[in-house]
């Protein structure tokens, strides 16, 4: 498990593009549905935004996924 924060913005911006590219959800299509930035969200996916938990949130939602499921060390393996 990740022991500081830019290891959780790493787990974060993995599991965002697994859950997203599992969902066959393009990052234009993802952002509009979170209503946020095409460019935003390639960025996080990227690990170069330190995104606020209201953007995680919004993403959550638009992948209909449970917060936690981003931040899931677990997935990491799959």
């Amino acid at each position: 498990m990740p022991k500081n924060q830019s290891n959780y913005k790493q787990l974060f911006s993995h599991n965002l593009r697994r859950l997203r590219e599992s969902k066959n959800i393009s990052q234009e299509n993802l952002a509009n549905l979170a209503g946020l930035h095409r460019t935003y969200v390639s960025s996080v996916e990227r690990g170069e935004r330190n995104i606020s938990i209201d953007s995680m949130e919004k993403l959550a939602n638009a992948l209909n996924v449970d917060i936690r499921e981003l931040l899931d060390p677990k997935l990491l393996k799959e």
